[in-house]
């Protein structure tokens, strides 16, 4: 499970060091892909490839389906860390997500999120509010 927020940067070569608690959850392999909201997801391998598999299944009669399916699987990179748990984010995927130097990985559970700090602090900013007000309906259940 990810959970968490840090702050690597990245360095000159566009390498990324992740945080040292989820190495060993991604030592077999993960998957870099663009995430909503302008930030990018790291999946482990295993995980992407569930979601892959759903995502596959949809009918790709549909103009939508087929848009998403395009975006999400040309858009992916996959990569292994190297010993110092650093793993390169390839050039559009840096362009998409705004990353320059700073950046923070939070923790989404299934997934890490990859954002430019200032982007994550804006993103907070703007949503602040209402999750502190969130009412029942956003997840039904669960408080």
């Amino acid at each position: 499970m990810f959970l968490g927020t840090h702050t690597p940067r990245l360095d000159d070569k566009g390498r990324l060091t992740l945080p040292a608690r989820f190495r060993d959850d991604l030592a077999g392999g993960l998957m870099i892909t663009k995430g909503q909201d302008h930030c990018l997801y790291v999946f482990p391998r295993d995980e992407f490839e569930q979601m892959a598999r759903k995502v596959a299944e949809a009918p790709f009669t549909d103009e939508r389906v087929r848009a998403y399916q395009r975006y999400l699987f040309a858009g992916t990179d996959e990569q292994r860390p190297d010993s110092q748990g650093r793993i390169p984010i390839a050039a559009e995927l840096r362009r998409y997500a705004g990353l320059e130097r700073d950046c923070t990985v939070i923790g989404a559970v299934s997934r890490l999120e990859i954002w430019d700090s200032a982007k994550w602090q804006q993103y907070q900013d703007e949503h602040e509010d209402s999750y502190a007000q969130a009412q029942q309906e956003v997840l039904p259940g669960v408080f």
